[in-house]
This record gives C-alpha cells, sequence and structure tokens, in this order.
C-alpha cells in the first residue's frame, strides 16, 4: 500500500487534468474532492456556498480530507483553497505527498475565465491583478508542498511526467 498523491495549487493550474492522468498511468483511483463534496451534499460548489457560505464548504472539505487521508494509494486533487487550513494540509500530509501545481497569473486567468460560473470565489470582474494578489498572499502555504511542478505552457502528459519521475527520484513514492 502507497502513499497518496495529493496534488494542490492554484484554481486553474491542472489539479482535475491533470490527476486524472497520473491515476491512470499509475493504475490509482483518482478522487476530485469537490466532486466528491457535490455527490455527498447533492449540491455544485457553487450552490453550497451560495446557500450555506464558505464555513459549511470548508467543512465538508475537511470531512473530505479526513476520508482521503483515511485510504491508500489515491491521486487527489484537492480544491484551491484547502491550502487555507493548515489542519487540512496536516490530515493531507498524513497519508500523501503534495504536489503543488504552479501556473503563471495570466494563464490561470486565461483557464478560469471560461468557468466563472463554477468558481464561486471568482468576482464577476476578475482581472490578472487579483489573481497576483491572491497567488501571492497564499505563496507561503504553497512553499509547503514537497513537490511544485509549473504547467503554464506544458501539455498534460509532460506535466504527468514530470510529476511521476520527481515522486520516483527524489521521494521514493512510486
Amino acid at each position: 500500500m502507497g502513499k497518496n498523491i495529493i496534488l494542490t495549487g492554484f484554481m486553474g493550474t491542472g489539479k482535475s487534468s491533470v490527476g486524472t492522468k497520473v491515476a491512470e498511468r499509475l493504475n490509482r483511483q483518482f478522487v476530485d474532492m469537490d466532486r466528491e463534496i457535490e455527490k455527498l451534499t447533492g449540491m455544485t460548489i457553487s450552490e453550497l456556498f451560495r446557500r450555506f457560505g464558505e464555513v459549511r464548504f470548508r467543512s465538508e472539505e475537511t470531512l473530505m480530507a479526513k476520508k482521503v487521508a483515511a485510504q491508500n494509494d489515491l491521486v487527489v486533487a484537492t480544491g484551491g483553497g484547502i491550502i487555507l487550513d493548515q489542519k487540512n494540509m496536516e490530515l493531507l500530509r498524513s497519508n500523501g505527498t503534495i504536489v503543488c501545481l504552479v501556473a503563471d497569473p495570466e494563464e490561470i486567468f486565461q483557464r478560469v475565465r471560461r468557468k466563472r460560473g463554477t468558481r464561486p470565489l471568482l468576482k464577476k470582474n476578475l482581472t490578472v491583478d487579483d489573481i497576483i494578489a491572491m497567488l501571492e498572499e497564499r505563496q507561503p502555504l504553497y512553499d509547503q508542498a514537497e513537490i511544485k511542478i509549473h504547467t503554464s505552457g506544458r501539455n498534460i502528459d509532460s506535466v504527468v511526467d514530470d510529476i511521476i519521475n520527481r515522486l520516483r527520484q527524489e521521494h521514493g513514492v512510486l
């Protein structure tokens, strides 16, 4: 039984897309925490935020982190804000290697503006400067990851190769 591979990073860095491929290549189960929360609550993340607020969502996120940490051999895509709660990160790290996906603010802007309606913490007039400010605020939290992988200007397969190679070489995870 192996440790989980936990993908964190700002929204739009590719956690779900990359995670799906990593799981496929390593023959592991893929878990998208936001999708699992949606299944459990019967609501989209946006609806959960709208009806019950961020506090309720973060509580659901903590329950999901506990559930994931109790399992093995998973590839997990976290929500972009999970790093804001140190307890969640400690839970996930207790049985996982944290891989932070990073992208340039301009590329994040292009990626997330196509999905703005599904991203509850994005304001309608989001700018690249807003993304830069949020990234700077969260940078010390992202720096706690064991591995950082840049996804800007790269195809998914090269990012997946990079993650798998670094897990093997630097962490002996696989």
